[in-house]
């Protein structure tokens, strides 16, 4: 008897993993379109209202007095003159150079970049 018990258990287990493997297809439950509300046409305009009052224009107000002109400043007093300097003594001349005898001097020009 408890092989028989065991064996039905073992069945029942089974048949569950079985049916639970299955590949079912899910319930899709469409919802209704959605109701959109289409305005009619405009009815005609109204009649156009009566133009508001003016309103009234506050009084001017008085011109400001001119002030007073301000005092002319003091002049500054002028600075003294420097004096001129002495002019400086002349130089010595120099001797006049000798003559080179037969040397021959030759200037090479500076090559070009």
């Amino acid at each position: 008897m408890k092989n028989v018990r065991q064996s039905l258990l073992l069945i029942a287990l089974l048949s569950t993993f079985g049916l639970v493997a299955c590949d079912r297809e899910p319930v899709v439950i469409n919802p209704p379109p959605a109701t959109v509300v289409v305005p009619g046409p405009a009815g005609p305009a109204g009649a156009t209202g009566s133009t508001g009052a003016t309103g009234y224009t506050g009084s001017t107000g008085a011109t400001g007095s001119t002030g007073a002109t301000g005092d002319t400043g003091y002049t500054g007093s002028t600075g003294a003159t420097g004096k001129t300097g002495t002019t400086g003594t002349t130089g010595i001349q120099g001797e006049t150079g000798k003559t080179g005898g037969e040397t021959t001097v030759i200037v090479v020009p500076a090559p070009a970049n």
